[in-house]
């Protein structure tokens, strides 16, 4: 039978060597090499910084990477990115969309693509959140499950985030000069001088990687699922504390570090470093106002200057 026709909706360009796919040819696409979803509605969802993102009726969604590379480094990439999405499905007590399959090259797009099941659910977003104690122990019961999994040995990959802060520092100059038109970046060059100076974690974790509020889901609020989990794998335990700088008060992010047991090391000065890497770099891709990244930033500086000063 025919295809329904897609309205043409591109993603915004957020990458030099960015490529672009819209609704009508992932459409094709995913109904070509995914046969038994022939019938289900497909739409472009708001768009990431690293994928485009297709929700496929109420079952599954397609996720088109954008930074163009070798078509088959992209597969790899993806297959490895299954093989962390099956294991952290096996120890985050919250549903994380599953494995499908990885689509291939066509119609114009030169990568292959990653086909996950859906898992419903609305955003989280820091306003009227940011109060709840049954969100921050959900986020404290979500990272302390994936701290227990097994790390099999396993060591930190040696890029992205997770690793030494001063690797960063290259990267964290760039960002801080280009937000200095919408943001007073002083205090915050100065705690990056004293959080580069701390050593690395003495022992190393499972982490997601990436628990920003994109790749939380809630119902109320209360957490019900978790997105994006393609990077699980051995960090500094700090990393996934980033969800505490990103979406709770003061209060709030107490109980998390209570139920976590954070020393002030991991809290203030890891935790916050990371933070503050993370930060810089939504505000460089220019996100800021989705998630309100500026401002957690602010707010984590503000309690962190009042802690050193007691």
């Amino acid at each position: 039978m025919p295809c329904k026709q897609e309205k043409v909706v591109w993603i915004k360009v957020l990458h030099d060597n960015e490529v672009r796919i819209d609704e009508a040819t992932a459409a094709r696409l995913i109904r070509e090499q995914f046969p038994d979803y022939s019938d289900d509605p497909i739409r472009a969802l708001e768009e990431g910084t690293d994928n485009a993102v297709f929700q496929i009726g109420q079952r599954a969604s397609a996720r088109f990477p954008l930074r163009n590379v070798d078509a088959e480094v992209c597969r790899d990439a993806l297959r490895r990115e299954a093989s962390a999405l099956d294991e952290l499905s096996r120890c985050c007590p919250f549903p994380t969309p599953q494995p499908i399959g990885v689509g291939r090259p066509g119609h114009g797009y030169p990568m292959h693509w990653a086909m996950q099941s859906w898992v419903a659910g609305n955003t989280a977003t820091p306003q009227g959140l940011s109060s709840s104690g049954g969100f921050a122990s959900d986020i404290a019961h979500l990272i302390a499950a994936l701290r227990r999994a097994n790390i099999d040995g396993r060591e930190f990959s040696g890029s992205g985030r997770g690793g030494k802060l001063r690797d960063h520092d290259g990267w964290m100059a760039t960002c801080l000069q280009q937000s200095e038109a919408i943001l007073d970046v002083l205090p915050l060059r100065r705690l990056w001088q004293q959080f580069r100076a701390l050593p690395a974690a003495k022992t190393l974790a499972m982490c997601h990687k990436d628990l920003i509020p994109a790749n939380l889901l809630v119902q109320g609020d209360r957490l019900v699922g978790v997105l994006d989990g393609g990077s699980f794998g051995p960090a500094d335990p700090a990393l996934d504390l980033v969800a505490a700088w990103h979406l709770f008060d003061a209060s709030r992010r107490e109980v998390l570090r209570a139920q976590l047991g954070c020393d002030d090391a991991e809290w203030w000065r890891r935790g916050m470093g990371l933070r503050a890497g993370d930060g810089s770099r939504v505000v460089l891709s220019g996100h800021t106002s989705r998630h309100g990244c500026a401002r957690s930033q602010y707010v984590g500086a503000a309690d962190y200057g009042r802690r050193v000063r007691r």
